[in-house]
């Protein structure tokens, strides 16, 4: 034998000649020899301790005993390290298909599936008993060499066949998620147009439930006016949100409100409201009577008509502010974000900015047009943008056989109930404090009014020289 190997022993009891003595040397507490059911742990046990030498194996003896009959020799066998190599190759190949055999069978319980699972069984018990043979041949001292690269061959196509059964499960497993996803928004569905019809009757003519299944036939001046009310609602609501800002920033209130409009008197702190709505409208509905709002970009909407329009207006009608800025891209969203953009630059100046935020980080990545804020702030100014967008998209949509404009009042201007409504009035309870606006002027437009065919909506205006 190669002296670079080191041999791997077993012991076999051999039966001694009956006629031939015992030993009288041989010592009276020496061990008795190894059991046949611990032989295999035991060579496992040498093989992975390589660091003891064939000194530590006892040499071979025979046992003494009182009757003849009993008395046994030890015989010591070797295992060649090519032998013990295919010895563990297969034993790793087995293993390794049993737990192939067993990710069958718990694949095959969900769903449940006889045939796979009784497949699978047999399978494990079949490699159960190999492995039991080659324990057999290893006491037996019978091991048949097999090729090592054989055994990795085997080895790895049942690795193979595990990772393809695990994929089977977790495409499965993505299947039913798909399936409770598509049954969960099958139900948002109805709940939402539950709740669309619950408002329709609360609110009826209020909501933009009742923009549902509309058709470009069937639009009239009561669907643009239910637009514009949510527009101004969102609008309002920023103002708020401004003024809250504003506040947390120590800004002086009434002298923001007169930078806006410096030549109209402030009577009231609780007109400061009108001058920031005012100033808001007039960047958000500036150039609203154009279909590209004189925006560069926006260029290509001059030439869409009113069908066009008016399939944006319902496609994004029913889509949320987030779903449009972080889903998929199409024509209509990419414009919007434009317009958006364009409109927050314009409008937050960037000493506000920092001066509500103490940087400018909002503001340089709306500037990229890549990701957007998740801010209270931006999402409420990204809400009254949409908004007004979608009123834009719905202005058009009427087409040129239906005359639409926008208007506001200049300054100076006499009141006129026809064309005007008064803010302040709008604002107060039940019993309006001004009965008549005889010789009241305009002090400036908070809300532009628009003419719909032969509808006129009222602009909204706050009256300089009021009581």
């Amino acid at each position: 034998m190669d002296s670079a190997k080191k041999p791997f022993y077993h012991y076999k009891k051999e039966e001694v000649n009956k006629t031939k003595p015992p030993l009288a040397s041989m010592d009276s507490t020496k061990k008795s020899p190894p059991s046949n059911h611990l032989t295999l742990t035991k060579t496992l046990s040498k093989l992975l301790h390589p660091r003891h030498n064939t000194s530590s194996f006892p040499e071979p003896l025979v046992s003494s005993s009182s009757s003849p009959s009993s008395s046994f020799r030890i015989t010591t066998y070797t295992y060649t390290s090519e032998e013990m190599e295919s010895l563990l190759g297969q034993l790793f190949a087995s293993v390794s298909s049993i737990k192939a055999a067993y990710a069958q069978l718990q694949l095959a319980q969900s769903p449940y599936d006889p045939a796979s699972i009784q497949s699978a069984d047999l399978a494990v018990v079949t490699e159960l008993r190999r492995v039991s043979d080659l324990k057999r041949a290893f006491v037996n001292h019978s091991l048949q060499l097999s090729s090592p690269l054989q055994s990795q061959i085997n080895e790895q196509h049942s690795l193979l066949k595990t990772y393809e059964i695990t994929t089977k499960q977790l495409e499965f497993d993505v299947d039913q998620k798909d399936f409770l996803l598509i049954s969960l928004r099958s139900e948002l569905s109805q709940l939402n147009l539950k709740i669309r019809e619950f408002e329709m009757k609360l609110y009826p003519g209020k909501t933009m439930a009742s923009l549902d299944g509309l058709h470009l036939s069937g639009l009239n001046p009561t669907h643009f006016l239910c637009t514009l009310r949510f527009a101004v609602n969102s609008i309002r609501n920023f103002v708020r949100l401004m003024v809250e800002h504003m506040i947390h920033a120590c800004w002086d209130m009434d002298a923001a409100a007169k930078a806006v409009h410096p030549g109209t008197k402030l009577k009231s702190s609780a007109h400061r409201s009108f001058y920031f709505e005012s100033y808001i409208c007039n960047i958000m509905f500036s150039d609203f009577h154009k279909k590209d709002f004189n925006l560069e970009f926006l260029q290509d909407r001059e030439k869409w008509d009113s069908t066009k329009f008016f399939h944006e207006f319902m496609s994004m009608k029913s889509l949320t502010t987030k779903e449009i800025l972080h889903g998929s891209e199409d024509n209509f969203t990419i414009g919007f974000k434009l317009f958006l953009s364009a409109k927050y630059l314009s409008m937050v100046q960037p000493k506000m900015e920092l001066s509500f935020f103490g940087d400018l980080d909002q503001r340089n990545m709306i500037k990229s047009c890549r990701e957007y804020p998740n801010s209270e702030w931006f999402m409420g100014f990204a809400e009254m943008a949409r908004r007004v967008w979608l009123l834009h998209c719905l202005f058009f949509s009427f087409g040129l056989e239906r005359k639409v404009s926008i208007f506001q009042v200049r300054k100076g201007t006499r009141f006129s109930e026809v064309h005007m409504e008064n803010a302040v009035a709008d604002e107060s309870s039940g019993a309006a404090k001004v009965p008549t606006y005889r010789d009241k002027v305009v002090g400036f437009t908070v809300v532009p009014g628009f003419q719909v065919g032969m509808t006129l909506i009222q602009a909204r205006v706050y009256l300089s020289g009021m009581d």
